[in-house]
């Protein structure tokens, strides 16, 4: 007789695992914030960081209420404004172009390398000449790290550099990998992060984080993150946000930090496992040589009707897939009457109807991670 039952459902993330891995000395980190009262600011946001800093080899780290506030705080203090064209790519999440939209600046989106899904140098300098051409000032770059692999920066840095434009690495899915022996959060003037709980490193709740190696400006995104403060609170300097992340999410990422290189290290062998089994079958993602990535999502390429069958067939044996992003910018709503750099977005356009992620995180054991691949295997074969 047929066993009828349901397959058991996978998480596409596994933040259970983690939580039974932590547990008790999450739950300790959190009482104390609870029983010292300090729950703006408290000694765990200082101590989370100095850690945060450390850890990535910036000079200063700023926490912050979500990632979209680390960009934002970052867009104020560097004085960003109507008239400005900032370069994004358009194959990433909304908070990239929306903090540069909302400071009343002009995004202006440009293509992606089919490769890494990160942004093109040569897409970066038409968008350069068609901002010109528009009549707006070019006046800050933020190349986005996706799915956990740094940008190009040797490839951008010098493009921005020759026009004068600070680069700002939108790091919100990348900490904790490496470019060349560098970590991410010490390219450009500063780069931000984003604490959100599907994060590699993720809180219990919404959190974010600056890092910078300029002293003059994190003096100013310290102000801006209290709402332009001066002397204190009540003498304000300039406008502001309040921005702050809350001392008990400082408290969980203090405890989630020291297993943070051991869950890397995870994730590294599930996408190692990935890529081995399925690199016949489809286009798997690549890391280019003398980079890490942290592996926020671990995406395939696939024809655009093999995709949704894949997505069909595993959805029914309990095998979570995801498509980030579905849509790109400058085809939403809220960002298609933005520029896009003269020559059109033809990467950006073809990526978002090939890509799907499979389950990753760093509890992927090996009998779960082999049922994922074999259903892959079958669905595609």
């Amino acid at each position: 007789m047929h066993d009828m039952t349901e397959p058991a459902a996978i998480p596409f993330i596994d933040l259970g695992a983690q939580r039974r891995r932590l547990g008790a000395a999450v739950d300790q980190a959190v009482a104390r914030v609870i029983d010292h009262g300090q729950y703006i600011l408290g000694p765990e946001v200082r101590e989370l960081e100095s850690r945060l800093a450390a850890v990535c080899g910036a000079r200063h780290a700023l926490s912050c209420a979500s990632g979209t506030d680390a960009l934002m705080l970052v867009l104020l203090a560097q004085g960003i404004k109507p008239g400005d064209a900032v370069f994004c790519p358009s194959f990433t999440f909304c908070a990239t172009a929306e903090v540069v939209a909302l400071v009343g600046a002009t995004p202006l989106f440009v293509d992606v390398e089919a490769a890494t899904f990160n942004m093109s140098p040569q897409g970066l300098e038409r968008g350069i000449a068609t901002a010109r051409r528009l009549g707006l000032r070019p006046a800050l770059v933020i190349p986005v790290d996706l799915f956990g692999l740094p940008a190009d920066y040797d490839a951008i840095l010098p493009v921005a550099e020759r026009h004068g434009l600070p680069v700002l690495s939108d790091a919100a899915q990348s900490f904790g990998a490496t470019y060349r022996g560098r970590k991410v959060g010490t390219f450009g003037v500063a780069t931000a992060t984003s604490f959100f709980p599907a994060k590699p490193l993720g809180c219990y709740g919404d959190g974010g984080a600056v890092f910078t190696d300029d002293d003059a400006l994190i003096e100013v995104l310290r102000s801006l993150r209290v709402h332009g403060m001066g002397a204190d609170k009540y003498d304000n300097v300039r406008l502001g946000m309040t921005g702050r992340l809350d001392t008990i999410q400082a408290a969980v990422l203090i405890e989630k930090l020291k297993i943070f290189d051991d869950e890397i290290a995870a994730r590294d062998r599930a996408a190692a496992a990935y890529s081995a089994a399925l690199k016949d079958l489809a286009i798997v993602p690549r890391v280019p040589e003398g980079l890490t990535s942290v592996w926020a999502q671990y995406t395939l390429r696939l024809r655009p009707g093999r995709r949704d069958r894949l997505a069909a067939d595993l959805r029914p044996q309990g095998i979570p897939t995801a498509i980030y992003y579905p849509k790109a910018l400058h085809q939403q709503v809220a960002y298609r009457h933005f520029p896009v750099a003269d020559g059109g977005l033809a990467v950006t356009e073809r990526l978002v109807d090939e890509v799907i992620s499979l389950p990753m995180h760093g509890y992927l054991d090996e009998a779960t991670q082999g049922r994922i691949i074999e259903a892959v295997r079958r669905a595609l074969a």
